[in-house]
């Protein structure tokens, strides 16, 4: 079975990777293609914009987060019923938690596929040929099917560009220009879903540039694969809690920071049912809270407004309910929150800690835990701080990607868990089984 497969990475940072890929997954979802996305590393809000782009949900693939299988498993299953599979990189080509461990180019090595390189052109014309030569001789591993120039001038700009691709041995594929149509705001964890933003129009906008500018039938030519279809390795299931749980998980515009190979561990469980702390007015039936991160500090003022809902979640998590919560949950169920204005907010109370994003610190990097034996890793990003923290750490012990400890804790309260760090259980479930386990045994703060 032939299909194009290819990942698209830049040499740094902002050099417009996200608003191409969204220009051509729309695009090639125009010509009645299937298209599926991936996203290399951690981040959240990448894939929701692939999902609207493309139509079907993006993977994140981390092989720091996940084995190397698991990564493989992952790309197999989702990719193995499309017609062209997308993978939008991470930060530089080879910039990885390790010098390249992690990187977009290790993944790209690992799933055997080809290198789209986002040159941002802006302030450059004969000199890309030096960086492009570069970046397709620096690691022969992996292959440079070609390059797309971002931020170009004119069409005599373009022109230079091309002279240094024939010279560098890297064909050119086309450009984007300068619009300031496709621009997509950005908060202090990368891009961010906001309501005042028409992400749509812009999805639309860097489909008809990249119809314009970029040879599509070039591209997809040059990135064809031979597949041999064959069964994913199985996703390793949850141990069965007994009986099937409710499961309830929170999602609006505070709350939107999910993993979905997450959730369909959750489901796993038993019946998901999400709910809003901003527009629901109290928690539905519940077995196990989930409270995932995002900003809830942008939507603080709503949070706290909703009274019932509050009262509705620490009424739960009193009452020895299971709940977890990461990051922005962690927040909410804090007591108080402080946005970057200063203005400060009740939260649910169901946690002796109050958070403020004022006068604090980027934190930000992978994470490994050890909690009684089990593993877990994840990924921690955030520039909230407490401003009180009367919290008590279980018995995990957090590391970050040299192994060496953090600051970083897993807190429990009765059966409610929180941490800054978000964790990814998609691969093994250890993680939750834990969770429901510790749960159901007795704790010296339970009451």
């Amino acid at each position: 079975m032939t299909q194009s497969h290819f990942l698209i990475s830049a040499p740094a940072s902002n050099s417009g990777k996200t608003t191409l890929t969204l220009g051509l997954l729309r695009a090639l979802t125009r010509r009645n293609l299937k298209v599926q996305p991936f996203k290399c590393g951690p981040d959240y809000i990448d894939p929701i914009h692939h999902t609207e782009a493309a139509g079907n949900q993006s993977i994140n693939l981390d092989t720091f987060m996940s084995s190397n299988a698991h990564v493989q498993a992952l790309y197999e299953k989702y990719s193995a019923q499309s017609d062209v599979s997308v993978t939008e990189g991470v930060m530089g080509l080879f910039d990885g938690a390790q010098k390249m461990d992690g990187s977009s180019a290790a993944i790209a090595e690992l799933l055997g596929i080809p290198v789209v390189l986002v040159v941002d052109a802006r302030s450059m014309a004969y000199s890309a040929a030096a960086l492009l030569y570069g970046f397709k001789n620096f690691y022969p591993q992996i292959s440079i099917a070609g390059v797309i120039f971002n931020f170009v001038g004119t069409e005599s700009h373009y022109r230079f560009l091309q002279d240094a691709c024939a010279d560098a041995g890297v064909e050119a594929l086309g450009y984007l220009s300068k619009n300031s149509a496709l621009a997509i705001p950005s908060r202090h964890l990368g891009l961010h879903i906001s309501a005042e933003t028409d992400y749509e129009q812009i999805i639309e906008s860097a489909a008809h540039l990249v119809e314009q500018t970029v040879n599509l039938d070039r591209l997809l030519e040059l990135t064809r694969v031979n597949i041999n279809p064959g069964e994913s390795s199985p996703v390793v299931s949850v141990k069965e809690p007994g009986s099937r749980l409710k499961v309830t998980i929170a999602r609006d515009e505070a709350f939107t920071f999910t993993y979905h190979q997450n959730i369909e561990a959750l489901a796993g469980l038993g019946h998901i049912t999400w709910f809003s702390p901003i527009h629901d007015h109290v928690l539905p039936e519940t077995d196990f809270l989930y409270i995932p991160g995002g900003y809830p500090e942008l939507h603080a003022a709503e949070l706290s407004e909703n009274e019932s809902m509050r009262a509705s979640i620490k009424a739960y998590c009193d009452g020895g309910g299971l709940a977890f919560a990461e990051c922005g949950g962690l927040m909410y169920l804090g007591e108080q929150l402080t946005n970057a204005q200063g203005d400060t907010f009740e939260m649910a109370g169901a946690l002796p800690c109050s958070t403020s994003m004022l006068h604090s610190k980027m934190v930000l990097g992978y994470r490994t835990g050890n909690w009684d034996g089990v593993q877990f890793n994840g990924h921690e990003f955030h520039y909230s701080g407490f401003t009180n923290n009367s919290l008590t750490a279980d018995n995990a012990l957090i590391t970050n990607a040299r192994g060496i400890e953090t600051d970083t804790k897993l807190y429990r309260k009765n059966n409610t868990f929180g941490t800054y760090m978000h964790i990814y259980w998609g691969e093994t479930q250890s993680f939750l089984e834990n969770l429901i386990s510790k749960s159901r045994q007795p704790t010296a703060n339970s009451r």
